[in-house]
């Protein structure tokens, strides 16, 4: 059976061997340091719970089937099915930055919140709101009317060393486990710079990570990993695994990235993007040797952007970049951190190779646009559908009683879409067992999709292929 790779944000199952490995070891330099960091910077560690109150319309065992006329009949008889409300519970760790009650967490973990409540390491519980959340770094800040709190020393990520001793603190399964006291995990530094696909994650941008073997279990997500001096060098985020549980492979924001918008979350200002507008490629070593480079340096471009700062500073398809303001590019994700890392409006200056000449190119950056207008547009159609929200008048054309999910309006003919057996009408509810809310899930979703996928609608199951040259 074909094993699948899971990226998981905040629900990760995974096992508390890392600690139990970690208290045995016996590399340890000093057991009292660690237990005087896992004290001191435990203190400033919260547990956050969050409550997102939904309203879902009267569900009917026969609506899977979307048979209309046995909802009728049954509507006939019993009247409209009421709404119901739903709520859903969320959990995650944050840090307090400000002993005013200021904290730091994961943007995903208080997304759509209705509610917020925190839970300090002494069991007082607050009630917090957000102050200011940035969906591309991840990052939120959340403030509670506390005073006189302890608060964590923000480190320096840009001097981690890899085989670095870290802690991982945080509340993994709060849910199950009781107690206002964090769970601390020992590990290393793993790797750094690693970088992980946003995997429908809208417009979340997951590069530049600190990589770690500290156990992150569900509820870490928003905690703080900490060097052995108790200072905050990362903000835990994900994991990857093979089964859906722990397997040795943390990720953290380096805490350097939080500290660059901090004063703007906490004022709740907007966080702005250097924008180029390019969409590009790494070198293989066939490309390198056909530009004649030697180096394993550069990316190249495949597409400007209408409109963009690219197209404006006469940049061409093909062009290869080199550096930005005197520092080299090696990968894709490096020359988006180094542009993006920029002020909009500001100028950089471009190396580039244009037809074996070497050529410096000032751009005026832009800011960067949210991630849908960036990839689709009015007509975008994937595999040969066009898709809308369900809006009053679309429920009325096409005789909907569907509230989530998008509606289908055009089917290409002969389409991979048309030969799967999509019609005008239909209404998507997931895409590879990604659930579909509005035409916002689905452009993320179908952003990412590769080969064949599996297609859920009120009419069942349908296999989408994908062709090459559509």
């Amino acid at each position: 059976m074909k094993r699948i790779l899971f990226l998981i944000l905040t629900i990760l199952l995974g096992s508390s061997l890392g600690s139990i490995w970690a208290q045995s070891t016996p590399l340890l330099s000093s057991e009292a340091q660690t237990i005087k960091v896992a004290e001191e910077a435990g203190r400033a560690v919260v547990t956050i719970k969050t409550e997102v109150r939904e309203r879902i319309g009267g569900y009917l065992p026969f609506d899977e089937f979307g048979d209309e006329f046995f909802r009728r009949f049954f509507e006939e008889f019993f009247g409209e099915i009421p709404q119901r409300e739903f709520k859903r519970m969320g959990l995650g760790s944050g840090v307090i930055i400000d002993r005013e009650g200021y904290i730091l967490t994961n943007e995903h973990v208080v997304d759509s919140a209705d509610t917020i409540r925190v839970r300090l390491s002494d069991g007082r519980e607050f009630k917090a709101k957000i102050m200011g959340k940035d969906e591309r770094s991840d990052l939120a800040v959340i403030k509670i009317e506390a005073h006189n709190l302890p608060v964590a020393e923000l480190g320096d990520s840009d001097q981690l060393k890899i085989g670095q001793w870290v802690l991982a603190i945080g509340n993994p399964f709060g849910f199950v486990i009781e107690g206002s006291q964090p769970t601390v995990t020992l590990g290393v530094i793993s790797a750094l710079h690693r970088d992980l696909p946003s995997l429908g994650y809208r417009n979340r941008s997951y590069s530049d990570l600190i990589q770690t073997d500290a156990a992150i279990n569900p509820g870490n997500s928003g905690g703080p990993l900490v060097d052995m001096q108790g200072r905050v060098i990362g903000i835990n985020v994900a994991i990857i695994s093979t089964s859906g549980g722990y397997q040795g492979l943390g990720f953290a924001i380096p805490i350097n990235k939080a500290k660059k918008i901090l004063n703007k979350l906490i004022k709740g200002e907007r966080i702005t993007y250097g924008w180029l507008g390019v969409a590009i490629q790494n070198l293989n070593q066939d490309l390198r040797s056909y530009f004649g480079l030697r180096e394993a340096k550069g990316v190249i471009i495949v597409r400007v952007f209408p409109d963009s700062p690219a197209k404006k500073a006469g940049l061409k398809e093909g062009d290869l970049i080199l550096a930005v303001n005197g520092q080299e590019v090696e990968t894709s994700s490096e020359l988006v951190r180094l542009v993006s890392e920029q002020t909009p409006g500001s100028e950089v200056y471009l190396k580039i190779l244009r037809k074996n000449k070497y050529l410096k190119v000032r751009v005026v950056l832009g800011e960067r646009p949210e991630e849908e207008s960036l990839v689709q547009r009015k007509d975008f159609r994937f595999r040969g559908m066009e898709v809308e929200d369900i809006t009053p008048s679309l429920r009325r054309k096409y005789n909907l009683y569907s509230e989530e999910g998008v509606v289908v309006t055009y089917v290409e003919p002969d389409s991979p879409a048309d030969r799967a057996g999509i019609l005008p009408s239909d209404i998507i509810i997931s895409i590879e067992g990604e659930r579909i809310r509005n035409k916002k899930d689905f452009l993320q979703i179908v952003r990412n999709i590769k080969g064949d996928c599996l297609v859920k609608t009120n009419r069942g199951f349908f296999v989408i292929r994908e062709e090459s040259g559509r």
